[in-house]
Parts: structure tokens; sequence; C-alpha cells
């Protein structure tokens, strides 16, 4: 699903150049999950933007299926994440002039699906939300519209869902209840789940944790999920 080859992203010109990730190398496949953790400013958020597209790297190259991104132009980068990708961004960014059916449909409509409303409406029933479809933004809890942002990511049957911090905003109650959803959607869907967080309780329910400090990566497997 994912190969990841001598991976270095670095910030800053010259004598101020700052390495963020040092050459990083992994593979993914079909259907892992997978908990990027480490200290802040290790990095985590920079991988992350990088698997999604959103940054090109300083050296190296990453592969999805069969695409290797860098080939790409920013329109096909673009054509390529709302084919294969789900994104849930840690501070949800939902439009706020939109109701939460037509924040899910965004992809569908994109893609110009001829039933985006019908697809977006079956997924905020899918995430508890089905009474809640003519609401905005501003009549939602932050539980409420992380899962908003959830369904959105999710609607287009993505194969690969990257989540930043999915719970950071959220208090330990409602948290869980997100952590919950996301797992059961991702089985549901057996895509590749790739996730930041701080939080290990939601880290230690992926089968891969990916320790990022200094811009090294050590890889761990979940002894007890893959056992």
């Amino acid at each position: 699903m994912i190969t990841v080859s001598n991976l270095t992203m670095e910030f800053g010109a010259d004598s101020s150049r700052i390495r963020v990730l040092d050459n990083l190398n992994f593979s993914l496949k079909q259907g892992d999950t997978v908990a990027i953790v480490g200290p802040s400013g290790s990095g985590k958020t920079t991988l992350m933007q990088l698997l999604a597209a959103l940054e090109q790297p300083t050296h190296g190259n990453i592969k999805i299926g069969q695409q290797i991104l860098s080939q790409l132009s920013p329109d096909e980068l673009a054509d390529f994440r709302r084919d294969n990708m789900g994104i849930v961004f840690q501070s949800f960014h939902l439009i706020d002039s939109l109701t939460a059916l037509a924040n899910v449909a965004i992809p569908l409509d994109i893609a110009g699906s001829p039933d985006a409303s019908v697809r977006a409406s079956k997924m905020l029933e899918k995430v508890g939300l089905k009474k809640r479809v003519g609401h905005y933004p501003q009549q939602l809890s932050g539980g409420e519209q992380q899962r908003v942002a959830i369904a959105r990511a999710l609607v287009h049957e993505p194969k690969l869902i990257l989540a930043d911090e999915p719970t950071g905003n959220l208090d330990d109650k409602t948290g869980g209840k997100i952590a919950d959803l996301l797992f059961d959607l991702h089985a549901q869907s057996q895509s590749t789940l790739v996730l930041v967080t701080h939080d290990m309780r939601l880290a230690k329910r992926c089968k891969k944790l990916f320790w990022l400090e200094s811009g090294k990566l050590r890889v761990e497997d979940n002894c007890e999920l893959s056992a």
C-alpha cells in the first residue's frame, strides 16, 4: 500500500537549515493501522503532511499503490488525494456556511458523484448524526464536529485514512467514542489507517507504532495485536 524510501525533510536555508525528518524508510500493507508518536516538534505532523501529499520532501520518495507522489503535478496530486485518501484534520476544517450534510458531501461533489447527498446522509447516520444533517458547524459540539470531519474523510471510501490528533481537542469520554468510531469504520472498509497522536491509549490500539524523535524513526509492532 505505502512504501517510503529515504524520506528526508528540511526547512530553512544554509546555516539555518533544520532537518526535521532524516532518511526514513518503511512500508505498510493494506489494512494496517499505524500510530505516529513522539515528543512535540519531532516531525509527526510533517510526516503526515508528506503522506497526504500536502508537502513535498527535500529528498526521497513516497509510493502509494503504484504511484510515486513526486512524479505528479499539483493538479494530479489533488486528484490523487480525492480518489485515494481521507484526511481528518485536528482542527476539523469544516466550512461554517455549509450544513453537516453539505460538508460531508464535498468530496463526492468534487468527484461529480450523482448521489452525493444520499451517500453523505448514510455516512452521517453511520457516525450517529442522522438528526443533525441540517445543522451548521457552529450548532454542533466539538465531538459532533469531529464526527462530521470523519464522515467527510470516509464518505468516498478511501484506501488510505490519515488522521492528525483525531481526539486531541476532545474530552476523554468524547475522545474515546471518536476513537471507537474511527477504528470501527476502518474495520468495515479495510482501509489503511495512519494517525498522529499524543495519546498512548489510542496509539496502542494500532498494529504498528512509529516512534519519531530527532528526525529518526523507530518502528515497533504491537505484539498484543499481532499475536
